[in-house]
């Protein structure tokens, strides 16, 4: 390999890692957060009000999508579920731009990578998008047609057995079912999106009397461990894929694709650029705000970097997942609506931000080859800080899998014994870690009473691995 050539890919690897270094300790931080609004915002509430078409249901969505996870993926698969039990289009599709434009993570990241700027077009821009695109779709939408879909959906269900698991979207089995009060069989993917039904199911608002238990600290571990297991892989991608993007991508590639200069036109040419280099990108949720820095330091306009960020929802392999659910023609149709919707809103952002005065300038600034990035300043501090937190939170996790005790939890699935607080139904008496796992519990009992109230031989074997 050529001496060049091996020092550009160290070079690479040097920026990318030293984006994530940077960025660390706001996603660890932004997905505890986000992990903590999971766990005690219920979703099944929410769920219930998003049926109507009007300005209430498209902004609790607007919050509901806010409060949950940043992966596009789990969007798009939230969606699906919200959409296939009665939630109207606008409000499912308000939703999945909520969930990976409005959250915490993200805008830490932004601040730290990009600047102020562009997390206010991040969170202004996101209001906008959803703004857009309710209009968009209130005069367009081909309702005959997702009435189809969603009866089609319906359908399959049944034909399935309730087989679709209502966290994620994904097929449920046998082998991870409860039954509802009203009889119904849900079943799960996995032993994991069915602790976090228990834990959305067990959400009573009172997070900090439970946070005083280690049953409480317990789910928001496992659900911190799930919302990395969603997005590592983005996020891992992204950062290094902007190492590489900003050492061997030349700058004549930029300027072939992006026009120069002032005006409208190339302001609009820019953004239309900036959401279709996200379709082909393949780099979806966290991991295109890294690359959107390589687009920046290639001189590419606000509007074309802002619209960027705003269209991981339309990439190749998210549209993919559209096909599936919906179909052809309905994932032209939400890929037409999205991408008008991204690009008219990063031209919009560029408009009233130039109008304001604060479009950010690049010139004068460090470039990202010209950074130092392992340094002992604040991030190396905030980062201790949050890898602390990180182990803590998996450490909890741990302990309530192999916790002693030879009773589990039914609501959350910790391990527990005779100390805690119990109740009796249909003559078994259940062990709790916690009060609130008790009153979920109490209030419905036929959600968690399926699974045995003591810890069996297999799942002791299994803790220990």
């Amino acid at each position: 390999m050529e001496p060049a050539l091996v020092q550009g890919v160290l070079e690479s690897l040097r920026i990318g890692v030293g984006f994530l270094w940077t960025a660390a300790w706001a996603i660890i931080m932004g997905l505890a957060i986000t992990s903590l609004v999971q766990v005690y915002v219920s979703k099944e509430r929410m769920a219930r009000v998003l049926g109507e078409s009007d300005l209430s249901s498209l902004t609790k969505a607007t919050a509901f999508g806010a409060a949950s996870s940043g992966c596009s993926f789990g969007a798009v698969a939230i969606g699906k579920g919200l959409f296939a039990k009665g939630a109207h289009a606008v409000n499912f599709l308000a939703f999945m731009f909520a969930s990976t434009n409005l959250i915490v993570e993200l805008g830490l990241m932004i601040l730290l990578l990009l600047g102020w700027e562009f997390l206010v077009a991040e969170l202004l821009g996101g209001l906008v998008l959803i703004a857009v695109m309710a209009v968009i779709v209130r005069l367009t939408l081909p309702e005959t047609l997702f009435e189809e879909v969603r009866a089609e959906l319906e359908r399959e269900d049944r034909e399935s057995g309730g087989m679709t698991d209502p966290t994620c979207g994904m097929e449920g089995s046998d082998e991870h079912a409860i039954v509802t009060d009203g009889g119904e069989t849900l079943r799960f993917c996995s032993e994991g999106c069915l602790e976090t039904y228990r834990q959305q199911t067990a959400s009573s608002g009172a997070w900090h009397d439970d946070l005083r238990s280690w049953g409480g600290w317990y789910k928001l571990g496992n659900q911190y461990r799930k919302e990395w297991s969603m997005i590592w892989t983005d996020v891992v991608a992204g950062f290094l894929v902007s190492g590489f993007v900003i050492v061997f991508v030349p700058q004549w590639v930029w300027n072939a694709l992006f026009l120069e200069g002032d005006g409208l036109l190339v302001t609009a040419e820019n953004a239309v650029m900036g959401v279709a280099i996200a379709v082909i990108s393949f780099v979806g949720s966290m991991g295109n705000v890294p690359f959107a820095v390589a687009l920046w330091g290639g001189g590419i306009s606000f509007a074309g970097v802002i619209a960027f960020v705003y269209a991981d929802l339309i990439t190749i392999p998210v549209l993919n997942v559209y096909r599936k659910y919906y179909g052809w023609t309905v994932m032209l149709y939400i890929l037409g609506v999205f991408f008008v919707t991204m690009a008219f809103t990063g031209f919009l952002m560029e408009l009233l931000f130039d109008a304001l005065g604060i479009v950010p300038n690049l010139a004068g600034g460090e470039t990202a080859t010209e950074q130092r990035y392992f340094e002992v300043n604040y991030t190396f501090y905030l980062n201790l800080v949050a890898f602390g937190l990180s182990g803590f939170l998996l450490y909890v996790y741990r302990r309530g899998l192999g916790a002693p005790g030879g009773y589990r939890d039914p609501v959350c699935g910790m391990r527990t014994d005779d100390d805690g607080p119990t109740a009796t139904h249909d003559g078994e008496t259940y062990h709790f870690c916690s009060n609130s796992c008790k009153r979920a519990f109490e209030d419905a009992p036929a959600d968690f009473a399926a699974h045995s109230p003591r810890v069996s031989d297999a799942d002791s074997s299994h803790d220990h691995h």
